[in-house]
């Protein structure tokens, strides 16, 4: 028996490769799959970790530790036997305070120890660390306080003193005398050597941050007591790897609960787990994309098989009714029938373990070098058993109704078609899978879940099912009709359709394959669009920096001296969350909106130049500068009662941000409130005048504060007259009363709960409500200090910058004159435009902006690309090519097999006078008709699939803005792989059905 299946095969190796190579695609398309997310899981650690964030890719451990009473604490032994990551760069570091330098106590220095410190600084002037006793200032610093290289100085470590209102630093050690070595600035303060420890953010005075760094021997020898200690580990270039991760996740856990068992007051700070985070999610939006993409192919797959194994059995016919005839008993026959189709799948099947693997490390290679997927893996072939047994039960039910059928039957030329009821089941059952399928879609949100993995298949099927419902009534009508208009070649082709079963399969398949490969490219099309617009609107501008903290004011000025022309920077703040509802907002400096951002369509028709003249009308110039630091308040007081005291208190806007500056409590009668305020020495801005209660449990205010005049007495300068304060139009104010008086400004407060947040009176520089641009009306909204101000919709957007469909935009300068906090700017930013020069960031340097940020457009994008979503649809891609090659080969297969009965068709015809070349134009055009025809519903099929369920397919890897995201393709890609799918179909059916064409017609001679 084995002999005879051995020469059947031998025999028929035509149709037994056939069956190999589409039982090869079933078994590759389950392989691929796994093997594909195996190098997708890889690619995605590789890319996240390299696009992570410094802090991202490291650790610290800190300790807070008494120099002088350590209790033989080692803090350098024990934070290095915690640290046990392989692959990951330690930095041990040390700092404490200490005054002698700067001109007050209200401040004080940051003596540092960084190991290997000068490797990462850039030495303006001297030179760095070299023996015990040098330090390196900053260079702000030391401009400021005028020391330079040589100049001797004395520090002296400093408690934390005074009291809880006006904290000072005390000395608290001996000194210690040390020479300044050299200056410098960062070479890069965002490096992930600096850890998270904020060396150069802004102090107290509102300037950026600059340590005094010192050696590790000096350190050593200056008498100090509470220090922090440090310890930054970072990850290394092959530290986080795929393979490597689990055990990293592993040791990092037990590290932190060692520290924890430790005590010692250690602390682990790592923002690992964020990335980690990231990781997992992308992985698992690709775990669900990618089997999305290979069902359809899969599905497809056994779809050609089954085709083959029935045109395959229908051509042996005759041989299984010979055996039959000779009295074979059952199992004979169906060995017999079986034995070759099974034994071609089972050695395909094998042949695709190895194919599909194969053809994903190829398709690795191409798109994700460097990722260093394994090419063979056991955990790629789980699912081939089940493919395999799949495709074994396609070719068994395809073959069921020919062992099944009679002697008589067999014999037949014309076999009986299947029960129309059962297909019209299948048909049905098909129908509402893919209708479940969908609506769990839309009922979950788009989770690709269960059933709704499969969906894009099924509707893909069950669209195709009812196409090729459709072919033999509209085969017959154009037959009829051409018949009809003397088009004999066309009818005839047409009715050959119309009688066969094999053509409602072969446009099933056709139609199918289209969609499927439509779909893949219009996933792939839109996504990449998608990415692209997502990159542009989540950044804002070709190049985006971020600035260490910063005053809001100090930021604006700073941009505006870098870019005295208003060519290509613009500073920009986030507002503070605003209620739940309430759309986040952007405050940037609208003059530069034109120049420095990327204004898209998608925001709206309105121009960004004319778009800053509506958010920036003109205004009177209100405001009030104080011209010195010692600033002084003539007023005159009633009301005021010695049981619930109410501070005078101003807020400033100077050149190093803004100050808080407490007058005392107000007394009746005329009288005078002094403060020095020594940022204020260049002059400062009147920000707001804020009267509030001392007294915690406040009861009923009401006093009159008559404001006399605004003067400064060294400088003896006068600000504002009374008669200039009095112009009721220089003011605006929140839960107080203003009125002119003869000699002022008259505040008249009424509180019968007392004054919880303070009155405010506050120069009336900026329009109120507030212009601002938006997606949505509003009336209000949070400013940059949180309270509410009113605000009129001046430009109605369709979209934001940064924030998406739902999002406002204000203008920063006018933004901050209302505001009356301390103006520290939330998240800044430098957004710049294509215009910037390469020195910009030198430029902004020296206008004390520290950047520990620099991203872009290009940067937005490579990372979008690096995420699960955006690689997993590249298998989708493959998934579609394979499918066209399927059709192309069931196409030949069913062209093949139909060859006989379509050579004796046509010769009988032309026994009865049909013209050889309109014989041969039917042989040749029947099927590339076909395939023409099968082509625009494939294309219509894949666009309705895809408007039915492409939306669930995930885009991004990380959580987006709402985006105003293209539904349609627009591109070539789409129509252009369409033309080459149908180019490579139709010349496959030309090319097959040239050997269908009849032979020359001879007659017989005529006997007697």
């Amino acid at each position: 028996m084995i002999s005879l299946l051995l020469s059947m095969l031998r025999a028929r190796r035509g149709q037994a490769l056939v069956l190999a190579l589409l039982s090869l695609f079933a078994v590759a398309a389950a392989v691929a799959a796994p093997a594909y997310l195996q190098a997708v899981d890889r690619s995605i650690v590789a890319g996240q970790v390299e696009t992570a964030a410094a802090r991202e890719r490291s650790l610290s451990i800190t300790a807070t530790v008494n120099a002088r009473d350590a209790d033989g604490f080692n803090f350098t032994d024990v934070a290095g036997g915690l640290v046990d990551l392989p692959g990951f760069d330690r930095v041990y570091g040390a700092d404490f305070p200490a005054v002698g330098i700067e001109p007050d106590r209200v401040r004080a220095s940051r003596v540092t120890y960084r190991q290997d410190t000068c490797a990462h600084l850039t030495i303006v002037a001297g030179r760095c660390l070299a023996g015990a006793g040098d330090v390196v200032l900053g260079e702000q610093t030391a401009a400021r306080l005028r020391l330079g290289p040589g100049d001797p100085i004395t520090l002296t470590f400093a408690a934390l003193g005074g009291s809880n209102s006006q904290p000072t630093y005390v000395p608290d050690g001996t000194p210690a005398r040390l020479i300044v070595a050299g200056t410098y600035r960062p070479a890069n303060p965002a490096e992930t050597y600096w850890g998270g420890h904020g060396y150069f953010d802004l102090d107290s005075a509102g300037r950026p941050g600059e340590p005094v760094f010192t050696g590790a021997a000096t350190m050593a020898a200056m008498d100090h007591g509470t220090t922090t200690l440090s310890v930054d580990v970072t990850a290394g270039p092959a530290a986080l790897t795929a393979a490597g991760l689990p055990d990293t996740r592993r040791r990092l856990a037990e590290l932190k609960t060692r520290a924890t068992q430790l005590g010692q007051g250690l602390v682990v700070t790592t923002e690992m787990p964020r990335l980690f985070a990231r990781i997992d999610a992308s992985q698992e939006l690709a775990r669900h994309s990618v089997p999305t993409g290979a069902a359809p192919l899969l599905l497809l797959a056994y779809a050609v098989l089954f085709i083959a194994a029935d045109y395959a059995t229908t051509g042996r016919r005759p041989e299984l009714a010979v055996v039959a005839l000779r009295g074979a008993r059952w199992w004979t026959r169906w060995w017999l029938t079986l034995g070759e189709g099974l034994a071609a799948i089972l050695l395909g099947g094998l042949a695709g373990c190895v194919a599909g693997q194969l053809l994903v490390a190829a398709l690795v290679a191409w798109r994700f070098p460097g990722v260093g997927a394994p090419v063979f893996t056991v955990d790629a072939l789980r699912y081939a058993p089940l493919a395999l047994l799949g495709a074994i039960a396609a070719a068994l039910v395809a073959q069921r109704r020919h062992l099944a059928a009679p002697v008589a039957g067999l014999l037949r030329r014309i076999s009986r078609r299947a029960a129309g009821w059962r297909v019209r089941t299948g048909e049905a059952v098909v129908a509402v899978l893919a209708a479940a399928a969908t609506v769990q879609l839309f009922l979950t949100g788009g989770s690709l879940t269960g059933v709704a993995i499969v969906a894009p298949a099924l509707v893909i099927l069950a669209l195709a099912l009812l196409t090729a419902r459709a072919v033999t009534p509209l085969a017959r009508f154009a037959g009829t009709r051409a018949l009809r208009r003397g088009r004999l070649t066309t009818a005839l082709a047409a009715f050959q359709l119309s009688r066969r079963a094999g053509a409602q399969r072969l446009i099933l398949l056709l139609v199918a394959a289209v969609a499927v490969l439509g779909y893949a490219v219009t996933a792939t099309d839109l996504a990449a669009r998608d990415r692209d617009l997502a990159a542009q609107i989540s950044t804002g501008a070709p190049r985006v920096l971020t600035v260490a903290s910063v005053g809001r004011e100090q930021l604006l000025q700073a941009v505006r001296a870098a870019d005295p022309a208003g060519a290509y920077a613009m500073a920009v703040v986030e507002l503070p969350a605003g209620r739940p509802g309430e759309a986040p907002r952007l405050a940037v400096d609208t003059t530069r909106l034109a120049a420095a951002s990327t204004w898209l369509g998608a925001y709206g028709d309105t121009d960004p130049a004319r778009l800053a003249e509506r958010l920036r009308p003109p205004v009177r110039d209100a405001g009030l500068t104080i011209p010195g630091q010692d600033v002084t308040i003539d007023a005159t007081v009633t009301g005021a009662r010695p049981d619930n005291p109410v501070a005078l208190k101003l807020v400033l806007a100077g050149p190093h941000g803004r100050a808080n500056v407490d007058l005392g409590a107000v007394h009746n009668g005329p009288g005078t409130y002094q403060q020095r305020v020594g940022d204020c020495a260049d002059g400062c801005r009147l920000v707001g005048v804020h009267l509030t209660n001392l007294e915690p449990a406040a009861t009923a205010t009401r006093l009159t504060v008559v404001l006399n005049a605004v003067r400064t007495i060294n400088p003896a300068r006068t600000a504002a007259t009374g008669a200039q304060l009095a112009d009721l139009a220089r003011w605006r104010s929140a839960d107080a009363t203003l009125t002119a008086a003869p000699d002022g400004l008259r505040i008249g407060v009424d509180a019968p709960d007392g004054l919880p947040h303070g009155a405010w009176v506050q120069p009336a520089e900026v329009p109120l409500p507030l212009p601002v641009a938006a997606t949505a009306p509003a009336g209000t909204m949070r400013g940059l200090d949180g309270l509410d101000i009113p605000v009129t919709v001046a430009a109605r957007l369709a979209a934001v910058p940064r924030l998406g469909l739902d999002g406002t935009i204000v203008d920063l300068e006018y933004a901050e004159r209302l505001s009356t906090d301390s103006g520290i700017a939330n998240a800044p930013e430098v957004w710049l435009g294509p215009a910037a020069p390469p020195d910009v960031l030198n430029r902004l340097a020296a206008q004390g902006l520290v950047v520990v940020g620099d991203t872009g457009i290009a940067d937005a994008r490579a990372r979008l690309a690096a995420q699960g979503p955006a690689l997993s649809l590249w298998f989708h891609v493959l998934a579609g090519a394979l499918a066209v090659l399927l059709a192309a080969g069931g196409l030949a297969l069913v062209i093949a097999v139909d060859r006989r009965d379509r050579r004796a068709d046509l010769a009988a015809l032309r026994a009865q006078g049909l013209p050889r070349r309109a014989a041969a134009r039917v042989a040749l055009w029947t099927y590339p008709a076909l395939v023409l025809a099968a082509a625009p519903p494939g294309l219509a099929t894949a666009l309705i699939a895809w408007r039915l369920t492409g939306w669930a397919l995930p885009v991004f890897g990380e959580p987006m803005p709402a985006l105003p995201l293209p539904h349609w393709p627009t591109g070539p890609a789409v129509p252009l792989a369409w033309l080459l799918t149908l180019l490579l179909l139709v010349t496959v059916a030309a090319s097959t059905a040239r050997a269908t064409t009849p032979p020359p017609h001879h007659p017989r001679p005529a006997t007697n």
